[in-house]
């Protein structure tokens, strides 16, 4: 039976197409099989470069642009376009097998033959040629093929790089890309994700290559599989793996291993391929999780486009980490009554007062919270022996007596009044988990992992049981936006020698990603086993503009000056539901909302209609993690707002926590600026941010 396969960005084409013309393609392509012999025929083109390229009509103005192998049965859609723009398109090109990866490739044949000889013109006034660090046999290693090699040679500015990706294989292009922002040949096969072949790749056979290639092309068999493609062409193009994600979702480990990557980098769509992998290859139940509702959303959605079978749908189960806990508590001891935060800091304040202790409300919460919970301590005498790294202030015997006195206090209290901090929930979760004979799940795949709390990571150790495969975690400390730490080695989770780094980031600009890298700068932040993380490496293929900033007089100058922006955009061509704002604040973000609604512009809150679309959204910075928007205006970045004072701990309190909480600050405002793709506007009324210092004239 003929196998059609669609390629990734025909998926992106497909969504813009009028629905008239959706519903012809979904027609001819529905009786695919009978159009490669019988019936409907693929047409031969006269001056084809690749005489394996056909058309198809689709109405009496579209044609379809279809890869047909000389031998195999799987062919390949390429394109859907005006007749003439069809037939150009297939005549410029040829398709090729890379011979290092086994891959297929589309190259711009006549793009290619026009520009190598200005190149070549160009060439000897210069006296450095971009690859000349780079030997032949590298390349040739590296799967880069005569005719591009020939091309390589003659350039001379990675300018001239970036304007030949329209054109050349694409495989090839990163491997240049690669070289010429300094990775080594090594570095550069491992972003490939590609294995050795056990043996030569056969250049000649497209059929066994596209199958090799799932990053690029989905192939379905059937009516059926095609129409569900063609139903969320936009949300499928999102979560295609790129090789070097392929080659980690794919992985078999020993034990728990970790992703790591910048904003953009993939990690999610790992994390989602990874729980999709397992719930294929395994009989065992897969647990995908993380850290807010929002997120566990997002993922289940993701989950129900990846998986081809109501088996493997049933096998991963999507819950936020809290969720979970609260359903394995209640199965127990029925649904708990919730302490509010009000209520918490009322009763850590009457302790103070009652014993008169020298602590604020807030550094004993934090104490119970990052020492006590986290360490798992049960007693006076394990907190006084107990490690406080990361506390700032120094207490003595006699302090850390009076310390475990007012926690004892509230313990104690909470157990009278029979109420639960999501902390303790999970706790006595892991507890009841502890006590079960059998762990509930095979693999667990966590998601946003640098926001977990150590309960929670305990948590998750006690749902599944250890072995090969057992846990998979996907993170980016550069994204903390909460006050949690962990070494996951203290909670019983060594990820050492398994652990994958991405770092080319596919959704945003250069310009964007280099600006809103430039804030971290400087900033020791911690890789959660022990070590610290770094920014070196992170990239974008993607270039743009760079960020606008601008400063006004009051907040209304500044509201205002946001629907001019925002109208700006939309008169770009940019969809409403393509544009997000974010602020530090509810009552600002929801300020934005009233005064572009005032303004004749449709926008709603995230905070209270996440999902809407055809509207411009708004919401906190927080809100914005995990979503991404071609333009991202970031409002009131004032020196009064960003930091948040409530949100930072007075230095003379903590100054360690002091210095950890500006960092978790300025991680929230780089979070917020990376949900941006194309464009990004910052704003503020007053004097700007410190964090803008260096940025700001």
């Amino acid at each position: 039976m003929a196998k059609l396969g669609i390629d990734k960005e025909f998926l992106r084409d497909f969504g813009k197409l009028e629905r008239s013309v959706q519903v012809r393609v979904e027609e001819v392509f529905a009786k695919f099989e009978q159009a490669t012999h019988a019936g409907l025929h693929l047409e031969k083109l006269h001056n084809a470069r690749d005489d394996r390229f056909r058309t198809i009509r689709i109405d009496l103005f579209w044609r379809g642009v279809v890869l047909a192998p000389e031998s195999g049965d799987t062919f390949t859609l390429l394109k859907v376009l005006p007749h003439d723009e069809a037939t150009a398109w297939a005549e410029r090109r040829r398709a090729s097998v890379n011979a290092a990866t086994g891959r297929i490739e589309i190259r711009d044949v006549a793009a290619i033959d026009a520009t190598l000889p200005e190149l070549v013109r160009h060439t000897g006034s210069s006296s450095e040629m971009l690859f000349e660090h780079v030997g032949d046999a590298d390349l040739t290693r590296l799967g880069v093929d005569e005719q591009t090699l020939a091309f390589a040679r003659a350039l001379t500015h990675v300018s001239q790089l970036e304007a030949a990706e329209a054109f050349l294989p694409q495989n090839q292009w990163h491997v240049l890309y690669g070289l010429a922002a300094g990775l080594t040949p090594e570095q550069v096969w491992a972003e490939l994700g590609a294995a050795p072949a056990p043996r030569p790749y056969d250049t000649d056979d497209l059929s066994a290559a596209v199958e090799r290639t799932p990053e690029r092309v989905v192939l379905v068999q059937g009516p059926q599989e095609l129409m569900e493609v063609f139903r969320h062409p936009f949300a499928l193009w999102r979560v295609y793996l790129h090789p070097a994600q392929y080659q980690v979702a794919n992985a078999t480990f020993s034990g728990p291993a970790r992703v790591t990557g910048g904003p953009g980098t993939g990690k999610t769509v790992v994390a989602l391929h990874r729980a999709h992998h397992l719930a294929q290859v395994g009989a065992g139940r897969v647990l995908l999780t993380t850290f807010t509702s929002t997120l566990s959303a997002s993922l289940e959605a993701g989950i129900r486009l990846l998986a081809d079978s109501t088996a493997v749908r049933d096998r991963v189960e999507v819950r936020h980490v809290d969720q979970l806990s609260y359903q394995i508590f209640a199965e127990r001891h029925g649904r708990p009554a919730i302490l509010r935060d009000k209520e918490e800091k009322d009763i850590w304040r009457r302790i103070v007062k009652r014993l008169d202790a020298p602590f604020t409300e807030t550094f004993l919460a934090e104490e119970w919270r990052h020492v006590v919970l986290a360490q798992r301590v049960t007693n006076a005498a394990e907190y006084l022996a107990a490690k406080r790294e990361g506390r700032g202030r120094r207490l003595g015997t006699r302090q850390r007596a009076q310390l475990w006195q007012a926690i004892w206090e509230f313990e104690e209290e909470l157990k009278h009044r029979r109420v639960w901090t999501h902390e303790t929930i999970c706790v006595e979760a892991t507890r009841l988990l502890d006590e079960l004979p059998e762990q509930p799940y095979r693999h667990v795949v966590v998601d946003e992992a640098q926001d977990l709390h150590p309960v929670q990571w305990r948590f998750l150790r006690a749902a599944v049981a250890e072995g090969p495969d057992d846990l998979f975690i996907a993170g980016d400390t550069h994204q903390r936006i909460y006050s949690n730490r962990v070494s996951l080695r203290d909670v019983g989770i060594k990820v050492a020698g398994r652990s994958s780094r991405l770092t080319v980031n596919y959704r945003t600009t250069a310009e964007i990603l280099g600006w809103s890298l430039g804030m971290l700068r400087g900033e020791a932040i911690d890789d959660m086993d022990g070590g610290l993380d770094t920014v070196a490496g992170y990239r974008s293929q993607v270039h743009g503009f760079p960020p606008e900033l601008r400063a006004f007089r009051t907040q209304k100058d500044e509201l205002d000056a946001l629907v001019r922006k925002v109208r700006e955009w939309q008169d770009m061509g940019v969809g409403p539901e393509e544009i997000g704002i974010a602020a530090r604040s509810n009552m600002l973000a929801d300020s934005a909302v009233t005064v572009l609604n005032a303004a004749g512009i449709s926008a709603h809150s995230l905070a209270k209609a996440p999902g809407s679309e055809g509207v411009v959204r708004a919401g906190t910075m927080h809100r914005m993690k995990g979503l991404e928007f071609r333009c991202v205006a970031v409002i009131g970045v004032g020196e009064h707002a960003v930091p948040s004072s409530s949100a930072v701990t007075p230095s003379e309190e903590d100054e360690v926590t002091h210095a950890q909480d500006l960092q978790r600050e300025r991680c929230l405002l780089f979070v917020a600026c990376t949900r941006a793709r194309e464009r990004l506007h910052l704003s503020w009324h007053g004097s700007p941010s410190a964090f803008l210092d260096g940025f700001t004239s």
